[in-house]
């Protein structure tokens, strides 16, 4: 049985005439996360990879810097929560204490940085570069995998991968979810996130950038459009974006200098 979805009985209407038939929708389930003994926040998301997702939570926010910081973790998949135990509580508090800003987060609206912080981060200098055959290919290849949402429609799907090919790929109802989950998985596999593409299906938002950057992925590649936030903040960061990937076309919006000829 897959617990990320769920079949249930439709009408539909078309053109022809109206049936009942049965239908496949995306699960979506809460998950609270109790930090140090302390419940610190709900995330609505696909009930998969909730233990990636929540150190890929953590490390986004700046919360920890690796699984050495994390001295215990466990999912409780039936009461949808998971508890942490990190190495120093006290300073957790400190980083938290009025830091707190609401987004337009797609199944999580509340990210914890401040975004002023962001602005005074280091510009990514690391050397990847790409041709837009090879940009196509990870693109094409994303969809391919993309199960999911073949089958309800309700997701969106993410991967990192390298200039060969994907490395991880998830698809979660939200899209920062898709990406926390992404980053928990390196986290516990141990593999850099330095030398990785972000591919994804979702908008380039800002809070996608900046989860990005803040953990040194130097290229984001997407189906979709970015905002005015992102862009200035990939030139001023560092980071590649290529929007409205389809097929051959494709839009470079910031540092381009990674974008070679065919």
């Amino acid at each position: 049985m897959d617990r990320r979805k769920k079949e249930i009985a439709i009408l539909k209407i078309t053109g022809e005439g109206r049936e009942t038939l049965n239908d496949q929708v995306v699960q979506e389930s809460p998950l609270t996360i109790y930090l140090n003994d302390q419940e610190f926040v709900t995330l609505l998301c696909t009930p998969e990879k909730q233990d990636y997702l929540t150190l890929g939570f953590l490390r986004s926010e700046g919360l920890i810097k690796g699984r050495e910081d994390v001295l215990s973790l466990e999912v409780d998949e039936e009461n949808g929560m998971v508890n942490v135990e990190t190495r120093e509580p006290g300073k957790l508090s400190e980083k938290l204490f009025g830091k707190r800003t609401i987004t337009s987060g797609c199944g999580k609206g509340t990210i914890f940085y401040n975004v002023l912080d962001s602005l005074s981060e280091s510009s990514i200098k690391t050397e990847i570069y790409l041709n837009p055959e090879t940009i196509s290919r990870l693109m094409r290849d994303l969809q391919d995998r993309a199960d999911l949402f073949k089958t309800t429609g309700g997701v969106h799907s993410s991967a990192l991968g390298t200039k060969e090919g994907i490395v991880f790929f998830c698809e979660d109802i939200g899209r920062h979810n898709a990406v926390d989950k992404l980053i928990g998985e390196c986290i516990a596999e141990d593999v850099s996130l330095e030398d990785k593409l972000l591919i994804t299906s979702g908008r380039l938002s800002s809070e996608i950038l900046l989860k990005a950057a803040k953990i040194g992925i130097p290229v984001l590649l997407s189906r979709a459009a970015p905002t005015a936030l992102s862009v200035e903040l990939g030139n001023k960061l560092g980071v590649t974006m290529v929007g409205f990937i389809r097929g051959k076309r494709m839009n470079v919006y910031s540092g381009e200098w990674r974008i070679t000829e065919e």
